[in-house]
């Protein structure tokens, strides 16, 4: 996988390998189905760089895949790790035979033995070794240097009508410019319906002659051309310079936004320089994160995932802050950036709460990104992409985010109108909204998916009530707190999960394992336990710390098989805990909620060593925009944060003897562990500040002051914390629940008899019967079962 020619041993040497960027592993995830790529880019950059070697099926989504033998050719715009294929705009090939411009006769095998990439650097040898490809980027642009061997000609392809997915060209326009330019847009539809690209492309030798054309047949006679399936063919004269460099500028706004982008980031042609530069910014930016101790496998898996955490969402804006907004006009950010691809169902549960750590500035050019959508589109954003809402997964988490920033004190957010966008997305009726807010739960026989936007939705109302509290809204706050309660509603205490209803009535038949329309991408077991606003109110529901605990348990020992819907996002299990998917992320902290932190501690070193590896199927599921390897980065720190908008980390042994972050105020939080054998995983005592820590919680405040903590970490696993039963329960907040129906059958012919029950044993239930005249009569307390004998 690492070739040893003497260019990238050059390479390599004028880099420094001692760098963290050189810890960095890109082809993790490009096999089995992360869906990453391997190609170049900056640090959340506009551009990403790399070989496409497949456009069709789920494992297209980010264009290659490791199992591949072919190269389709390069483009400069890539998903990282999502389960929707799209992008990959701006196909360049080089070749060195007259081409034809069907795209099957200019695809070009390779061998993994003549590939390498690193962080901001991709290489590879095509056409049986007659040419060498090297790939870099700066943040809007995209650096390819092409080096011809034996041939006194050669040739490029720019294709605009190859992208990944059901990716369909509307319009395309490319023209030449001078003897060393050409230029264009590609305007399509795929999972971005409305996706609008222009470029400016630049080449270090001069163009010999040059090809458009709107089919696969070369005409060898338009310069410019418009149309859906356009292609060029670009000759070159390589007798006395066998080295080709072509600079690929993006813009959303227009080709004049490209010419700027390239001017400002990539003048002159020094390959090598522009390569050196974006190594560099990769390095600042993982020398936020210093981590001692640990194999080098442990370090190469923890820096690529620091990495993969900062590449996605991407810088949207050119270098004079304009950009395309949702509404499809030209506009300029008033801080100067903004951002798009937010893969929030995903990102919010650690990507998001890692970047307050490490890019406090980032998150809120994030939330100013939403704030700004918000005023675009009139919604915030669910999941965004090239200024598109793709209205995918579930909830509106950007409220989390948004949240989450507000209560950690982030600077630059406007918290009124933050606030004011927020409840406007709570209070649409669309997605199972509108039963929601009328009938506490999202009716099943309306809307599917029901139990699992119930219980995101309760969530996200919890965010609102938090900031809402903050800014000292007290009935906007006491509404979406009892909002946020709602949870209770599609909890079944005979069955003892949270189970889909429909007209009242519990779901039937019922199996945990069973994929179901009542959930996204999940079961029973794995919606189960999200409740992150009210962990003590989730655990009485299942009978007190204890049997919370057992519940626990059987998560991650019953059997791992799952029944009903097929569905590929669900790997990685334990049990039927699934860390391939997101919805399981957060529940192996639960142990230590429930004062049972030695098991987190087990369950956590399980995942870090099982379901991550420095392999190119290297992770057990979709990267899905950094959050599986954001949940590796915080993991193998220490710390996690279960409930973003609560500012409060809980901790777990690290995988390092020495972590250190650097933060924006200049400070460095640190955690120090130390223990006996590399197998040590549990904490048996803990220090803040040279202060005895009684529970294995800490605030962000402690972050952001520079504390320092020391962990001595043993193999006793009934030593130490869960000696003292710490845990934490958040407070409850009064709330009944609605009632729900059982009978012996959903029709009958003469009489059928309803029985009434809530979650709440204490609780009184009143009803009325409506006739089919409509005719409702006076509210009766519920005393038993009630005969219906006609249709009501």
């Amino acid at each position: 996988m690492r070739i040893l020619s003497t260019l990238i041993i050059c390479s390599l040497t004028l880099f420094g390998q001692d760098q963290f960027a050189s810890l960095v592993n890109p082809f993790i995830g490009t096999d089995g189905h992360g869906h990453t790529f391997p190609g170049a880019t900056a640090p959340f950059g506009m551009v990403q760089l790399s070989p496409d070697t497949r456009v069709e099926g789920w494992d297209a989504c980010g264009g290659y895949h490791y199992s591949d033998s072919t190269i389709l050719g390069f483009t400069h715009t890539h998903l990282s790790g999502t389960g929707v294929p799209d992008y990959g705009d701006i196909l360049l090939m080089p070749m060195v035979q007259k081409p034809s411009l069907d795209p099957k006769e200019y695809h070009s095998s390779f061998s993994h033995t003549n590939e390498f990439a690193s962080a901001g650097f991709y290489h590879v040898v095509l056409d049986d070794g007659l040419i060498d490809v090297d790939l870099t980027a700066t943040t809007r642009v995209g650096i390819h240097r092409y080096r011809f061997r034996k041939t006194d000609s050669a040739y490029v392809i720019v294709d605009l009508h190859h992208g990944l997915g059901p990716d369909v060209v509307i319009e395309s326009q490319m023209e030449q410019n001078g003897t060393t330019e050409i230029s264009g847009y590609r305007h399509s539809r795929g999972w971005a319906q409305n996706q609008r690209l222009y470029f400016v492309a630049q080449f270090s030798l001069p163009i010999r002659s040059i090809s458009i054309t709107n089919n696969d047949t070369i005409a060898w006679k338009s310069r410019t051309s418009q149309g859906t399936n356009l292609k060029a063919a670009l000759l070159f004269d390589t007798r006395t310079k066998q080295e080709l460099i072509v600079k690929v500028a993006l813009s959303s706004v227009g080709t004049d936004g490209a010419r700027k982008n390239l001017a400002a980031e990539a003048p002159g042609w020094d390959f090598d320089a522009l390569a050196k530069r974006t190594v560099m910014e990769w390095n600042k930016e993982l020398f936020k994160i210093s981590v001692f101790g640990g194999t080098k496998d442990q370090q190469i898996i923890f820096y690529t995932a620091l990495y993969h955490c900062m590449i996605a969402p991407n810088i949207f804006s050119d270098v004079d802050g304009r950009y395309r907004g949702m509404d499809n006009t030209i506009r300029t950010a008033k801080d100067g950036i903004r951002f798009t691809v937010f893969s929030l169902w995903d990102t919010f549960r650690a990507l998001h709460p890692l970047m307050t750590i490490i890019n406090e500035k980032r998150t809120a050019e994030f939330v100013n990104t939403f704030l700004a959508q918000y005023k675009e589109s009139g919604i915030l954003p669910v999941w965004e992409l090239s200024s598109n809402e793709t209205n995918c997964m579930i909830g509106y988490h950007s409220v989390s985010v948004i949240a989450d920033a507000i209560a950690k004190n982030i600077y630059g957010i406007n918290k009124e109108k933050a606030l004011t966008a927020m409840i406007n997305s709570a209070e649409k009726d669309q997605f199972g909204l509108q039963s929601y807010k009328n009938n506490g739960y999202v009716l099943g026989e309306k809307e599917s998916e029901s139990v699992s936007k119930t219980l995101e939705y309760a969530y996200d109302d919890w965010c609102i009530a938090r900031t809402a509290e903050s800014l000292g809204k007290s009935e906007t706050a006491e509404r979406f707190y009892k909002r946020s309660q709602n949870y209770r509603n599609v909890f079944d205490p005979s069955a003892g999960f949270m189970r889909g209803k429909k007209n009242g009535m519990w779901n039937s038949p019922f199996s945990p394992a069973s994929v179901s329309l009542d959930f996204t991408e999940a079961n029973s077991w794995q919606y189960s336990f999200f409740v992150p606003q009210d962990i003590g109110g989730m655990m009485d529901l299942y009978g007190g710390k204890e049997k919370f605990i057992g519940k626990l348990d059987e998560l991650f020992s019953t059997a791992s098989k799952l029944e009903g819907r097929q569905q590929s996002d669900i790997t990685g299990m334990i049990g039927q805990y699934a860390h391939g998917n997101e919805p399981s992320h957060h529940m192996a902290y639960l142990y230590t909620y429930a004062g049972a932190p030695s098991k987190t501690q087990e369950r956590t070193r399980q995942i870090l060593n099982e379901m991550y590896s420095n392999r190119p199927d290297g992770l057990s599921g979709n990267e899905d925009c950094g959050q599986m390897s954001a949940w590796y980065v915080m993991s193998a720190m220490g710390l996690y944060q279960v409930t973003p908008g609560n500012p409060e980390y809980t901790m777990t042994a690290p995988l390092f003897d020495s972590v250190k972050i650097r933060l924006e105020n200049k400070k460095w939080f640190t955690i120090i562990t130390r223990k006996q054998s590399p197998e040590d995983r549990y904490i048996q005592s803990a220090r803040m500040n040279g202060t005895e820590m009684k529970e294995l919680f800490f605030s962000h405040n402690d972050v952001v002051n520079g504390a320092t903590i020391h962990l001595e970490i043993g193999n006793d696993p009934s030593s130490g914390f869960d000696n003292e039963k710490t845990g934490r329960m958040p407070l409850k907040i009064p709330f009944t629940s609605v009632p729900y129906f059982s009978s012996a059958g959903n029709s009958f012919r003469d009489s059928v008899n309803v029985t009434m029950h809530t979650v709440e044993t204490d609780a009184a239930i009143y009803y009325s019967v409506t006739t089919g005249r409509l005719e409702c009569q006076k509210a009766m307390r519920y005393e038993h079962p009630i005969t219906i004998k006609e249709r009501s």
